[in-house]
């Protein structure tokens, strides 16, 4: 991971350095894999390596774009609605293009989130009232999660020979 860990400083400092270090981890999860292997569905839900950097992507426009800079989706530089249009994956975008797409929408999100202090909040229907602090905790989780899944699929992608917990073959 190129992403230092911060493990001492303002709470700013260390959130986004946590949310930073989740991206990378997801984007590692997918890193390095074939078109095919990144679409595998090794799973019944439409996970797949790919579509998890994808769903990340809308998920950093929806809360970030859209509920705190009050964007409207056509103003939003991608897929922003919350359904499960932001698994799609569509036959012309190659695993670069999603990595790169992630990249973008993580950037504008810090850009953004940037302009507000962590006690800042805003109403969001059905969420209620949130705080900037917790819409950095609430990405953090879902970008922890979402590597979790990443590293089952990619070790059954892998059967095992690949990343940091990779399946001894022998000796041990």
């Amino acid at each position: 991971m190129s992403t230092k860990r911060i493990t001492d400083g303002s709470e700013r400092v260390i959130l986004e350095n946590m949310l930073d270090r989740n991206r990378e981890a997801l984007i590692e999860t997918a890193r390095g894999l074939s078109e095919t292997d990144a679409r595998r569905r090794l799973v019944a839900s439409l996970t797949t390596p790919i579509s998890l950097l994808k769903h990340a992507a809308g998920a950093e426009r929806i809360w970030f774009q859209r509920f705190w800079a009050c964007l409207d989706e056509s103003e939003c530089d991608g897929y922003s609605a919350r359904d499960l249009g932001t698994f799609t994956v569509t036959d012309d975008e190659s695993l670069a293009d999603v990595i790169a797409e992630y990249e973008r929408a993580s950037r504008r999100s810090r850009e953004i989130a940037a302009r507000f202090d962590l006690d800042d909040t805003l109403d969001i229907p059905g969420e209620g009232t949130v705080s900037m602090r917790w819409t950095l905790l609430a990405m953090i989780e879902e970008f922890a999660r979402h590597a979790g899944h990443g590293d089952i699929l990619r070790e059954q992608i892998d059967e095992g020979r690949t990343g940091e917990t990779a399946v001894p073959t022998s000796g041990v």
